[in-house]
C-alpha cells in the first residue's frame, strides 16, 4: 500500500513540473510576441527623443 501511494505521489510531482514548464513556455512566447509587437513603436519613440536631444544640443 505505501509503495503505491510513493509510486502515486512521484507522479502527480512529475506532472506538476509538466505543468509549470508549460505555463513558463506559454510565458516565454507571449513576451516574445509582445516584444515584436511593439518594438516598431518603442523604436520610433526611442528615435523621436534622440532627434529632440539632437536638436536642443545643436547636432
Amino acid at each position: 500500500m505505501l509503495t503505491r501511494m510513493m509510486q502515486w505521489l512521484r507522479r502527480q510531482k512529475g506532472q506538476d513540473l509538466t505543468e509549470y514548464a508549460l505555463i513558463i513556455a506559454l510565458i516565454v512566447i507571449l513576451a516574445v510576441v509582445a516584444v515584436q509587437a511593439l518594438g516598431g513603436s518603442i523604436q520610433s519613440v526611442l528615435q523621436n527623443i534622440a532627434d529632440t536631444l539632437s536638436g536642443a544640443l545643436g547636432g
